[in-house]
């Protein structure tokens, strides 16, 4: 059937072409070509430079309408590498067909044009390459299905009600209900996992997008533990939008007195030092001492390593 749904999206094309879409030997497609005029599919031959298979002019199957399934996949199929990971490849790549088939001869050329001019990448930078977690084919159909699912995460058995999945920097993460809350679990943590075959009532109200906001700017505030305080000049101020952390901007901004000092809030020490050298000679340390000193050492340091003397 891809085949007839290629041949009513395109119009034409020669078993060559038909083969290498379809990943098959063009001795393949000559015998589909055959199994399907003897079942009453009205495809011919083309001779001549310009030839190939066509089907017959107004003949339109009936297979064009989409599944609930190949509907959802098809939104996401401007993420290849995640669909492949979770295993709806095959399904997002018969929608496309069913889509393309569908279009009419004026818009038939939409799909290559938007390909052309966007593209999603979702990984990080400098990405191992290492192959999807084992729990993320599982998880992927629970999701889609609403069925509970029973896992092991961290050592501990838990049955959850798995609502979606986000991929994040290359990193798999689930948002799922446990109990009455709902909860964030990174999917490599996950040991074997069981798809249960009783299905759950999503929540009406549960937005993925609005809870992996506030959960990923949770997460950001929870890391900055430590709070500095600097002097910073004009120029410090400016370049502090580009140094400090995202969460911690806003507070620090509303505390920046007209004398330059600011309360930042930062991970840690060690991290705050290499945020400060940044700053250069914009920034004094005035607390806590121990950063104080340790720029101070850094100071002199490279004042050394500059004098002409």
């Amino acid at each position: 059937m891809s085949l007839v749904l290629l041949l009513q999206g395109r119009g034409g094309m020669t078993a060559a072409e038909l083969a290498k879409e379809l990943e098959v030997s063009e001795r393949t497609v000559h015998r589909d070509v055959v199994a399907l005029s003897a079942a009453g599919v009205p495809v011919y031959a083309d001779r001549g430079r310009r030839g190939g298979y066509r089907l017959l002019d107004g003949y339109r199957t009936r297979l064009t309408g989409l599944d609930r399934a190949e509907a959802e996949a098809l939104f996401l199929s401007g993420v290849p590498a995640a669909m492949r990971e979770m295993g709806l490849q095959d399904v997002a790549a018969t929608a496309r067909l069913k889509a393309a088939a569908a279009l009419s001869p004026a818009l038939r050329d939409a799909p290559a044009t938007a390909a052309q001019r966007f593209h999603l990448d979702a990984p990080g930078w400098f990405a191992a390459g290492d192959p999807p977690p084992a729990a993320l084919a599982p998880l992927a159909r629970a999701v889609w299905s609403d069925r509970r699912v029973l896992t092991a995460y961290k050592g501990n058995q838990r049955t959850l009600e798995p609502y979606g999945l986000v991929l994040k920097a290359g990193v798999w993460y689930l948002a799922a209900r446990l109990g009455t809350r709902f909860l964030t679990f990174r999917v490599d943590r996950f040991g074997e996992v069981t798809v249960l075959p009783e299905s759950f009532d999503r929540d009406p109200a549960f937005d993925l997008a609005a809870f992996w906001g506030e959960r990923s700017a949770e997460f950001a505030r929870s890391l900055l533990r430590e709070v500095i305080t600097l002097r910073l000049s004009e120029a410090g101020v400016r370049l502090l939008r580009h140094i400090a952390d995202p969460a911690a901007l806003p507070d620090a901004l509303a505390s920046l007195q007209p004398d330059g000092t600011v309360r930042l809030a930062v991970e840690s020490v060690p991290v705050a030092y290499s945020q400060v050298l940044r700053l250069g000679p914009e920034a004094e340390v005035l607390d806590p001492p121990e950063l104080r000193a340790m720029v101070a050492d850094a100071a002199a340091r490279m004042a050394g390593l500059y004098d002409q003397r």
